[in-house]
């Protein structure tokens, strides 16, 4: 029966997308109904993977029955499993938090939201499942296209955020596709455990240089990496809470994950290492992208704005961690791909819940917090405090994995980049902490502290609170639990050559 999950874990979501659009004709909210139970069967069938696999090792499904390389193959190691469950599970929890802010933003356009937001989740999982390139394109555009359309239905600004995002995410998938097309030329196959056998004896071929050049190109402006992160920090401060608080966790954390299985699965990991020398390059770009993005992040007046380049910092972190090319820095790599999806997830449905209550996200908009909302006050120290690095949220883990392997690799400008952007973290937060503490002058009851069928005094309801609530607990969780995910997941993500 595991065999056959990874097909069902991908068409779940994709058919209940079109279920969900068209039920609006008959029953308005059974759409919603049908999301939270599609996105609940895939966290399940997720987890169920996940466990099959560290029993039993990979899962392969071929579809059709097609034999790989001629056939598309899903094929799930712990890598992916590990990404399908934080998929599902943040999108579940995301929809669950989402349903107010939803019908209050976006009135008349519930339907088309939610079938839009399955299939974005649909191409995630599907992304994270496939071990073809191609078909990894194709999955691609459809998150990609998708994400366009949820953001374009944000503030007045977001449709200009969203053209930006789909001039430079086509760049960036036209950079994929050329890289992907030149491989094919030169072996003939598509399928990624076929071209890790095939490469290597064409590792000093133009072609093969040229196509994972283009690759890297494409991947890097997906992830959002300084200097090509300008589609991210509008699409995400403009978008609509739902969408800001799904796809600004997770579409950062699947490119990374595509960079790093095409980086040691398609090719092997002395080509980017000891040929092209890319991970040398790599760390500087990640330490050069954490610096920028805590400073930038440090001159913003708007939440969700400051957010997103804590975010370009993060994926720094990543793709440094990556570049250092240690068993201990690649774990930590790996495991604050989790890591700061939980706590960008969680900070995002922070601004949700403010803009539900005060109708705005500025840092402004948090005055007298732990006063007037202390539920969300109390959720939002907890996401702060994990993406300072403060014991024993996750956060504070990972970014120990990454400052060892740094200093094991003798990376010091990595490691000054970490410890430098901890202490910005420090100030930038409790800029917020101060605004959030401010009890004279403002108006207790709130904005929206009365609205019908509220019983919550701080104007936000418990649909809302609780979802978030739980991704606080789980920043704890994980933190507390982080040997037991590293020595059951994460090292076995570590690639043979390190």
């Amino acid at each position: 029966m595991s065999q056959n999950l990874p097909a069902i874990v991908v068409i779940l979501p994709l058919v209940t997308a079109f279920f969900v659009f068209f039920s609006a004709w008959w029953v308005k909210r059974a759409g919603y109904v049908l999301v939270i139970v599609a996105l609940a069967g895939c966290g399940a069938l997720s987890v169920w993977i996940l466990t099959a696999v560290i029993t039993d090792g990979p899962i392969h499904y071929w579809l059709g029955g097609w034999e790989p390389p001629w056939g598309i193959e899903y094929r799930i190691d712990h890598l992916n499993a590990m990404m399908l469950v934080l998929i599902s599970l943040l999108s579940l929890i995301t929809a669950a938090h989402s349903k107010e802010s939803v019908e209050r933003e976006l009135p008349d356009k519930t339907a088309l939201f939610w079938s839009l937001y399955l299939l974005f989740v649909t191409g995630l999982l599907g992304i994270c499942i496939t071990a073809d390139l191609f078909n990894l394109f194709v999955l691609l555009e459809v998150s990609a296209l998708s994400g366009y359309a949820l953001i374009a239905m944000g503030e007045d600004r977001s449709l200009y955020a969203s053209v930006r995002y789909i001039l430079l995410g086509t760049i960036g998938a036209s950079f994929y596709l050329l890289g992907v097309g030149c491989l094919y030329i030169a072996t003939g196959s598509l399928n990624m455990a076929d071209l890790g056998q095939l490469l290597p004896d064409l590792y000093q071929s133009k072609t093969i240089l040229i196509g994972f050049s283009f690759i890297m190109t494409g991947l890097g402006i997906k992830i959002a990496l300084f200097p090509l992160h300008g589609w991210l920090p509008d699409a995400y401060a403009y978008a609509p809470s739902a969408v800001s608080a799904v796809i600004a966790p997770l579409m950062t954390k699947v490119m990374a994950y595509a960079l790093i299985r095409v980086m040691f699965t398609v090719f092997q990991p002395d080509f980017s290492i000891s040929v092209t020398h890319v991970t040398d390059v790599m760390v500087w770009f990640g330490t050069v992208a954490i610096l920028f993005g805590a400073v930038m992040a440090l001159s913003q007046s708007d939440f969700k704005r400051m957010l997103s380049y804590v975010i370009i910092a993060e994926i720094g972190f990543i793709v440094g961690g990556i570049g250092v090319a240690n068993t201990i820095a690649f774990k930590g790599a790996v495991f604050h791909i989790l890591n700061d999806a939980i706590m960008v997830a969680c900070l995002f449905l922070v601004a949700a819940q403010i803009m539900y209550r005060t109708g705005g996200h500025r840092i402004d908009d948090f005055k007298g917090m732990f006063s007037t909302m202390p539920t969300t006050a109390v959720i939002f120290s907890v996401g702060a405090l994990a993406v300072i690095g403060v014991p024993p949220t996750c956060g504070f883990f990972s970014k120990w994995y990454l400052l060892l392997g740094g200093i094991q690799a003798h990376q010091w400008g990595f490691v000054a980049a970490l410890l430098l952007c901890t202490l910005i973290n420090v100030a930038l937060f409790f800029r917020v902490f101060d605004k959030a503490l401010y009890v004279h002058g403002q108006d207790t009851g709130g904005a929206h502290a009365g609205i019908p069928g509220n019983p919550h005094p701080s104007g936000v309801p418990l649909s809302m609170l609780i979802p978030a609530g739980v991704l606080a607990a789980a920043i704890i969780l994980v933190g507390i639990f982080n040997q037991v995910i590293v020595d059951e997941v994460i090292r076995y993500t570590v690639p043979s050559g390190f």
